[in-house]
């Protein structure tokens, strides 16, 4: 099988392809893997490394939304697995352009090359921000998209364009949507890389609003595994949840990095509330695990303390990110 990975140097994309190359998904026989990433802040050289000079691997540098380079790219596989987007919601809020041309239009794309070469399988990759906020409970797939920043609002609509060319097109699609997800390699704008490095250089940590906001958290590898299994066991057209089963507030996040970090609240800087912040985020994932067969595999404490011990012992790949002083 040949395949080709949108985004695959970012966070979640690079960690999907080293499983892949390391045979980490037996179900997937994996004869070339294709890379295209632009190699914006977020992605980075060395995420990649480990499976570098395997010579099933293959990198192409380029955007999404350049036609003409998608289209040659994209000839020749068997599925696409799209990564590709611009994903920080405080980025977002401060400039949409780049969320909508890359998350939208870069989509479209995608799409219409994957369409164009015959492509087997387009697995979109998405978020449980799409969904917006939820009080009690928890989403179910056919649940009203109702996103409330940039972000999440471009990603809602890649999702619905995908969706659309299945309907019209007959394209074989699917969709995941993920929790909040952590581990290694996670550039350090999201809470927990930020929070963790901020920790062990000394700094403080910023906490928006009243840290009531809730989140549920999933390891990487249990969100790639998943995106894994809907690539080759969902059926055309459908969205699959991954959800953690591990919700949090963002104060008890932050009061378990403090502790794995030894530090203590007098380290916490509290700061006004986003704009728009969603309160509280829940994916229900029977669906899921009826017809996958999945469900997280590495439980919070366990996964929040190797990644703490990464960031620990990586000094050299997260420190040259940072912002200076």
């Amino acid at each position: 099988m040949r395949i080709l990975v949108t985004g695959g140097a970012g966070f979640i994309g690079s960690a999907y392809v080293r499983r892949l190359l390391a045979g980490a998904e037996p179900d997937l026989a994996v004869d070339a893997v294709t890379v295209l990433d632009a190699y914006t802040y977020a992605a980075t050289e060395d995420a990649l490394d480990p499976v570098r000079t395997d010579p099933r691997l293959r990198i192409v540098r380029g955007d999404v939304r350049d036609a003409a380079l998608v289209d040659v790219v994209v000839a020749g596989h068997d599925d696409v697995v799209h990564f590709a987007a611009e994903s920080h919601v405080d980025r977002s809020i401060a400039g949409a352009a780049d969320f909508v041309t890359t998350n939208v239009v870069g989509t479209q794309t995608l799409l219409d090359a994957a369409l164009r070469h015959g492509v087997r399988r387009y697995v979109q990759v998405s978020t449980d921000e799409v969904y917006g906020s939820i009080a009690t409970g928890a989403w179910t797939e056919d649940a009203r998209l109702d996103p409330s920043s940039p972000y999440s609002a471009s990603k809602a609509g890649a999702d619905l364009l995908a969706l659309a060319y299945h309907r019209t097109h007959g394209l074989d699609v699917v969709v995941t949507r993920g929790a909040n997800t952590y581990g290694p390699c996670q550039y350090p704008e999201k809470i927990v890389p930020l929070f963790v490095t901020n920790l062990l250089d000394g700094h403080d940590v910023p906490l928006y609003g009243d840290g009531g906001n809730v989140r549920d958290w999933l390891h990487v590898d249990d969100h790639c595994h998943g995106i894994a299994l809907a690539q080759t066991c969902g059926r055309a057209g459908r969205v699959y949840h991954l959800g953690g089963g591990a919700e949090l507030t963002n104060r008890e996040l932050t009061g378990r990095l403090l502790a794995a970090c030894g530090a203590g609240w007098d380290r916490v800087r509290p700061v006004a509330d986003r704009k728009g912040h969603d309160r509280r985020y829940a994916l229900d994932t029977t669906t899921t695990h009826r017809e996958l067969g999945w469900s997280p595999t590495v439980d919070l404490d366990t996964g929040l303390a190797a990644t703490v011990e990464w960031y620990r012992a990586n000094r050299g790949w997260w420190q040259p990110l940072k912002p200076r002083s």
